[in-house]
């Protein structure tokens, strides 16, 4: 089935359940609307859990099936780069099928899809790198080793913000062990992920190790997180969302991967160059309009450089340029969902009834042809605490509050005073400073005079409310399989077996 935004363009796309397209068993659709005029655009398949059922099925025979549980490792890795090479090929569309779908830049998808493939390359080239190892053992003649093996059926629930990147992250590594996978994604941005469907049985792969289920998480995510074939659940989402799917998946005794909220804190000492700092704090809050879990929302100024930080933050946010995602001018486009636009209007409303100043920003856009979309502009609240909620909870928009500190001691508590854990920025001369704070401030991914940098061949992932365990880098391979220990006694020797034999 061709998969082009022109294609799916008021169609109606049906679940990817063993290599094939299959119509809900309920016969409902949910409609996904394009961001930038809040109309329909096409809708997307509703799965109960009879759907997702059929799908964990498909994929645990594919699990036992010879055509996947027998290939070698380095033929697994063949497949995964026959699919990076399909995605290098498609990235542009699949860019656009995305911005369509949750309001994201152009430029930015593209230039997500377009990295993809290598992180692809990059895991398929771990297929044939993962093994155990020989242990020593206090007994001659006994072989003592362990072994790597896939998991079986991962259920994946990916989001709305990002969504064949973020899937990337756990897909490629999984595919590359030899796992089979039911991929949940958003019921507001499934278009891409059944595009990639396409892709992945072009590649050759056994119909069944890939397979789509949409619908809304209450339905199919649930049914997902609480079947008994599934033996691994990764998600990324809010936290309360997550709890409840480690919750799920506590009672069955599988294991859970999750990148939560998170709310960072972003770090400015009076030793930078501001203008610098100035255009990190910017990237760092408000690329993709803010809704990133990475978000650096929470600024945190020296005092001595504080009126004149705020002021050319001021200053260069209302440079920014709001328009239509396609737009190569464009530098902020909409919100993704009419309740983000909501959610991000009644924190900025949290945050000057409890004292903050409102900067610049704190409305919609005045201009006409923006009128019909979620837009909003990018936000500044100065002189935040953080006992405000605005600065407690997570937004996931263009709002960033400004704090300013003394001194490194009020900074770490500060910073440290979040129930999350995902990630954090500094900009700072002074290294010894720099790698106090990495070392003190509880956050899996720490940036020194950057932000929102990040490779697929470094571990990210959170602490605290913002999640465990990793992706990226070798960890995530370690993950998706489970380690088996062998123990083999090649002595040939018949023994007592009352008989207590030391060595």
């Amino acid at each position: 089935m061709e998969l082009t935004m022109k294609a799916i363009e008021g169609s109606r796309q049906d679940l990817y359940i063993a290599g094939e397209r299959v119509r809900p068993k309920s016969g409902r659709y949910i409609p996904s609307y394009d961001p930038t005029c809040a109309e329909p655009w096409y809708e997307v398949a509703d799965a109960n859990a009879d759907d997702v059922d059929a799908a964990v099925k498909a994929a645990k025979r594919a699990f036992n099936d010879p055509a996947w549980r027998r290939i070698t490792q380095s033929d697994r890795g063949k497949l995964v780069r026959r699919l990076a090479d399909l995605i290098a090929e498609n990235a542009d569309e699949l860019a656009a099928i995305e911005m369509r779908d949750n309001g994201k830049l152009l430029k930015e998808t593209r230039a997500q899809l377009r990295a993809a493939p290598d992180s692809y390359l990059y895991f398929a080239g771990m297929a044939d790198k993962l093994h155990g190892e020989t242990i020593p053992v206090n007994k001659l003649d006994m072989l003592n080793f362990t072994l790597r093996e896939p998991i079986g059926v991962v259920g994946m629930i990916s989001p709305w913000n990002s969504p064949l990147m973020l899937l990337t992250g756990t897909l490629a590594p999984c595919l590359a062990i030899g796992n089979t996978v039911v991929v949940k994604p958003s019921e507001h941005t499934s278009a891409s992920t059944l595009a990639l469907a396409e892709l992945v049985a072009k590649a050759g792969f056994p119909a069944g190790v890939f397979n789509v289920v949409t619908g809304n998480g209450s339905t199919a995510g649930e049914a997902l997180t609480l079947h008994p074939d599934v033996a691994k659940i990764t998600f990324t989402g809010s936290t309360t969302t997550g709890k409840r799917i480690a919750s799920n998946a506590a009672g069955r005794l599988v294991s859970t991967q999750m990148e939560l909220g998170g709310k960072s804190p972003h770090v400015v000492f009076g030793d930078v160059d501001i203008d610098r700092a100035v255009n990190g704090v910017v990237a760092g809050v408000f690329a993709a309009a803010g809704q990133t879990c990475i978000a650096g929302s929470r600024c945190f100024v020296e005092q001595r450089i504080y009126d004149e930080f705020v002021a050319r933050l001021v200053e260069r946010t209302s440079r920014i340029r709001i328009g239509h995602p396609a737009k190569d001018e464009t530098e902020l486009g909409p919100l993704a969902l009419a309740a983000q636009l909501e959610k991000v209007q009644q924190y900025v409303g949290y945050g000057v009834a409890d004292g903050a100043r409102l900067a610049i920003g704190g409305r919609r856009p005045q201009q006409e042809a923006l009128a019909g979309g979620w837009y909003y502009e990018p936000t500044v609240l100065a002189d935040a605490r953080n006992d405000m909620r605005f600065m407690r909870d997570e937004i996931f928009g263009p709002v960033v509050g400004v704090t300013p500190f003394h001194d490194e001691s009020e900074l770490m508590a500060l910073a440290n005073d979040t129930n999350y854990g995902l990630a954090a920025g500094i900009w700072t001369q002074n290294i010894d400073r720099a790698m106090r704070f990495a070392r003190n401030v509880d956050a899996g991914t720490v940036w020194i005079n950057t932000y929102r940098s990040a490779a697929y061949m470094s571990p990210a992932g959170g602490f605290k409310e913002s999640g465990y365990g990793k992706r990226g880098g070798f960890e995530v391979m370690r993950e998706f399989s489970r380690l088996k220990n062998v123990v083999l006694d090649y002595s040939g020797a018949t023994q007592d077996p009352f008989v207590i034999r030391l060595r």
